[in-house]
């Protein structure tokens, strides 16, 4: 009996204090050992990167010959630099043009494909995806086919109504046109099928309800369809203006034999080119590192614009 009560005892004995916090401060960090590796991959190749560009930026820096503390030498160089402008001028235009017809055509093709009864649906839906899937390179020879000024296929429609040819490669804004039409063409798929994945989870019931009602399309487009959108609409802001201000390889391929500078009057050229040129083509990487930085504070600043906007509308929906 006399044992029984002894081993009853000993099972009954809380662990000592020091294993109970032991346990306890495991349980603790496990989560954060879970996602570390995750930030450990991001600060070696997200954080360091930009940082470094940050400090490059402030030195006359020769990647086989000297570095020289310049302070801000490099940034007055880039705002009084027309080339900078020049730059700058043709990203925003390449921008615009690409983001906001690509955008519409996504939700209204997302729309119709949500609504409208077709047989192979599954097809059409997976087929807007084929330009995304397409190879950067071919595309941009089949572009600069179409758009060719003496034998493609757009001047020769052109012609047809009376209109003379048009020199898309040579010109600043038929440039801008040619490498918007490849952009929008390549990503309206992919934010199709974004748009077409949140419709998907719309109740028809709500449709339904609204026809009843009387609602036409356009009004259960207009108060149904974008309100419910909403936060995919601003995802897709955010990463397509991210992605527009950082166009590299669409001018860079359809600029023929313009090089980095994408033409004698660098008609085309973007800041990611103009960046690359300075840096990798002259080799001064500090004044490169300085148009990095004056990129990244562009993003910066519209993606908070879009932040701003984005807190609005979400307010008035409520």
């Amino acid at each position: 009996m006399t044992g029984t009560l002894t081993q009853e005892a000993r099972i009954a004995v809380p662990p000592p204090p020091a294993a109970g916090a032991a346990r306890q401060l495991r349980d603790r960090l496990t989560p954060y050992g879970y996602i570390a590796p995750f930030f450990v991959i991001f600060a070696v190749f997200g954080l360091f990167p930009l940082l470094f560009t940050f400090y490059v930026a402030l030195f006359d820096w020769n990647p086989i010959g000297d570095r020289t503390f310049i302070g801000v030498d490099n940034f007055t160089r880039m705002f009084a630099d027309p080339r900078f402008w020049n730059a700058a001028g043709n990203t925003v235009s390449i921008w615009v043009l690409s983001t906001v017809p690509q955008l519409l055509l996504a939700l209204l093709l997302a729309h119709v494909l949500n609504h409208a009864r077709l047989r192979f649906a599954l097809f059409f839906r997976m087929a807007v995806l084929v330009p995304y899937i397409t190879s950067v390179a071919a595309t941009a020879i089949v572009f600069a086919q179409l758009f060719d000024r003496d034998y493609g296929l757009l001047n020769w429609l052109l012609g047809l109504v009376g209109i003379d040819p048009v020199d898309f490669s040579g010109s600043t804004w038929g440039s801008h046109v040619l490498i918007a039409t490849m952009v929008a063409w390549r990503w309206f798929g992919y934010n199709t099928l974004l748009y077409l994945a949140s419709l998907q989870a719309i109740s028809r019931e709500v449709y339904e309800a609204a026809s009843i009602d009387g609602a036409s399309g356009w009004q259960q487009f207009r108060h149904i369809t974008v309100p419910s959108l909403r936060p995919v609409i601003i995802f897709t802001v955010v990463t397509s203006t991210i992605g527009g201000l950082q166009i590299f390889t669409e001018p860079l391929l359809l600029s023929g034999g313009g090089g980095l500078t994408c033409g004698a009057v660098r008609q085309c050229q973007t800041l990611t080119l103009f960046l690359y040129e300075q840096g990798f083509g002259q080799f001064q990487f500090g004044y490169g590192s300085a148009i990095g930085v004056a990129l990244f504070v562009m993003v910066v600043v519209i993606a908070a614009v879009n932040y701003v906007l984005s807190r609005r509308l979400r307010g008035e929906g409520r």
